[in-house]
């Protein structure tokens, strides 16, 4: 591994994989990703790329206003803006770089609806849009000569130092070293695993945020979090995959246990409501039934479209014994997407200097308090392309000298970790901060919490991806907790 270069990107979604390639052959790039390279929330994500393509029976102001109102009008509409009129060229840049996009007979990209939009504006493949999409990236990224990957490398260590950063890596065939960069970007997604249950990948531990909060950066609206409605509900996995908004788009309709429709007792948009609004009528119908039996339901649809529409979830219901065009779905919410995170501007600067951020790690505004469906892909596109921009231009005036040779190895012995801490900050989470908070559980929960993260800090542990990732989750536990308990206060 080289020791120095211009920019480090942490997170190989499609906001760690965008940036990368927005930089010429002239800036030298290392990409590292804690796991394999394909393992990440964007390659999860189902339903599409939300983007004004259509300017006859669509526009600008209809989705910033779907945006705004899914967001419960806490959007920060700059941000917002930039996001809607920006993305479309972004999409369509996908699709030179050959993402397979469903297409029409007349070679136009097909657009579906989901819950919150006015329009149908989605574009997708099939229900697997974001691993095409990561697929062709992490393809195009390889061809590029200027940047180099690492996988299966934890960034243990990020420090500021006079020129950059210094960032402390472990890798499985070089062991630890320390490396430099002038710039960072972090793109190293949610805090999924901070719950019991979850449509997130294994990596979503808060890395990214957890180091921002170490070198002083702002952290804003980590409450801010979204629970989806419908996640296949399997008896034992604590990572449970997601039944697209894109199937309530297409048509299905959301039972109670006694397989009777209840969403329209709670919002007039019934089954499209936003998602938030739907996660809040499936807790408030399990306490009125006495049950947590929910299910979906598209059997009243064509068997050959469901399974042409919806291959990757047909077969991974299969795989759980249900055939979706026979049989009823089982769901239930569970912890889906952050709004909030690492605060940053409109061209994802951190309040530290050099140091950037981007995709679901990042606050940019755009989602409020409440993220509209498949506006997150967008968003890692738009803003990781303004901060890899950003930087070129910084990069025309800024004096980067070398680092020299002031880095030294660190050590990583110590104790072995205790078992069980990140079994128990999933616990207190979801008693107290799950769809239907519980603040009278905060207060024992937070100092909890607060007494994990004294341990991980102070007890001399070794430095592994077991700790790095318990110390990421006590972390961000502590910050989303802590931010409940001044809203309760305020109130």
């Amino acid at each position: 591994m080289n020791r120095e270069y211009d920019v480090l990107i942490a997170g190989t979604g499609a906001a760690g994989l965008y940036a990368a390639l927005r930089f010429p052959e002239n800036v030298s790039v290392l990409l590292i990703s804690k796991r394999e390279l394909s393992l990440s929330n964007s390659s999860l994500a189902q339903g599409g790329v939300a983007a004004v393509l259509d300017t006859i029976n669509d526009d600008y102001q209809l989705h910033i206003q779907d945006t705004l109102t899914a967001g419960k009008n806490k959007n920060n509409l700059a941000a917002v803006e930039v996001l809607v009129k920006e993305g479309p060229s972004d999409v369509l840049k996908l699709k030179e770089l050959g993402v397979d996009f469903d297409l029409l007979e007349n070679g136009e990209m097909q657009k579906t609806l989901e819950a919150g939009h006015s329009r149908h504006r989605i574009v997708h493949h099939k229900d697997s849009t974001g691993r095409a999409i990561t697929e062709k990236l992490i393809e195009t990224v390889k061809s590029r000569p200027n940047i180099d990957i690492y996988e299966n490398t934890l960034l243990y260590k990020l420090e500021k130092c006079e020129n950059g950063f210094l960032a402390g890596l472990l890798t499985e065939s070089e062991g630890s070293c320390v490396t430099a960069a002038h710039y960072c970007i972090l793109a190293s997604g949610g805090i999924g695993r901070v719950y019991q249950y979850t449509t997130n990948s294994a990596i979503a531990t808060g890395d990214g945020i957890t180091f921002a909060h170490m070198l002083g950066a702002d952290i804003k609206h980590l409450s801010w979090i979204q629970f989806h409605p419908t996640a296949f509900a399997a008896e034992n996995d604590r990572e449970r995959f997601l039944i697209s908004e894109a199937v309530r788009g297409e048509g299905a309709y959301l039972l109670n246990c006694e397989g009777k429709r209840f969403a329209h007792k709670y919002d007039e948009r019934g089954e499209l409501a936003p998602r938030d609004v739907v996660s809040n009528a499936i807790m408030l119908e399990s306490i009125a039934t006495n049950s947590e039996k929910f299910y979906l339901d598209i059997t009243h649809k064509d068997p050959e479209f469901i399974r042409e529409r919806f291959p990757m979830i047909y077969k991974k219901c299969l795989e759980e014994n249900i055939d979706i065009t026979k049989d009823h779905i089982p769901v239930f919410p569970c912890q889906h997407y952050l709004m909030g995170g690492i605060d940053v501007d409109l061209n994802a600067r951190t309040t530290v200097d050099r140091l950037y951020a981007a995709g679901e790690c990042s606050h940019t505004g755009v989602h409020g308090a409440n993220r509209l469906a498949s506006n997150s892909l967008l968003e890692a596109l738009v803003f990781s392309r303004r901060a890899a921009d950003d930087i070129l231009k910084r990069m025309q005036t800024d004096n980067n000298q070398p680092f020299g040779d002031h880095r030294t190895e660190d050590e990583l012995s110590g104790r072995q970790l205790p078992h069980g801490y990140r079994t128990e900050i999933r616990r207190l989470m979801q008693e107290c901060h799950f769809v239907i908070k519980k603040p009278e559980a905060v207060p024992a929960n937070l100092e909890r919490a607060k007494e994990i993260l004294r341990d991980l800090t102070e007890g001399g542990y070794e430095i592994n991806r077991d700790f790095v990732e318990a110390r990421s989750l006590a972390t961000v536990a502590v910050i989303v907790l802590e931010e409940v308990m001044k809203e309760n206060d305020t109130e």
